[in-house]
């Protein structure tokens, strides 16, 4: 699986005009299953996630958890985190799981996550999506289970 994830002091996604998630302090995480990603895969991205140390700690220092904040997590799905730009001008996505596999992928992750500890609010599967965000520090990563 890969994963864009963004601190950020709030996030909402809306879909035809309406919020349908929308958090405070935590994670913005964007996620994208892979043909070969099964839910152990899934699994061990939440874990992941939830112990990366990102957040400040008394001493200024990116030390903390979001588990240990109490922070909250948006979590959408983003098939074009799959984008093959090295032909052409035009991504190509057939690198992405097969919507169907991609869908129980995103859906099992936002509830291993929960799992955790940590609040998860979710955007809509195959939906057109609007999402805003106030990025903190910026603090951006780049997440991919193969790498």
């Amino acid at each position: 699986m890969r994963a864009l994830i963004q601190r950020i002091t709030d996030a909402s996604v809306t879909v035809d005009g309406q919020i349908i998630g929308e958090i405070g302090r935590g994670l913005l995480i964007l996620v994208c299953a892979m043909p070969d990603d099964d839910t152990t895969t899934a699994d061990a991205l939440a874990l992941k996630i939830s112990k990366l140390r990102l957040f400040q700690d008394d001493a200024g220092k990116m030390n903390l958890s979001l588990v240990q904040t109490g922070g909250e997590a948006l979590v959408v799905s983003q098939f074009t985190l799959a984008a093959d730009t090295s032909r052409g001008n035009r991504p190509g996505f057939s690198g992405a799981a097969r919507p169907e596999d991609a869908r129980a992928l995103y859906e099992h992750f936002a509830q291993a996550l929960a799992a955790l500890d940590v609040p998860v609010q979710t955007g809509r599967f195959g939906a057109d999506m609007s999402v805003a965000l106030t990025n903190d520090g910026p603090v951006t990563l780049w997440l991919d289970t193969d790498a």
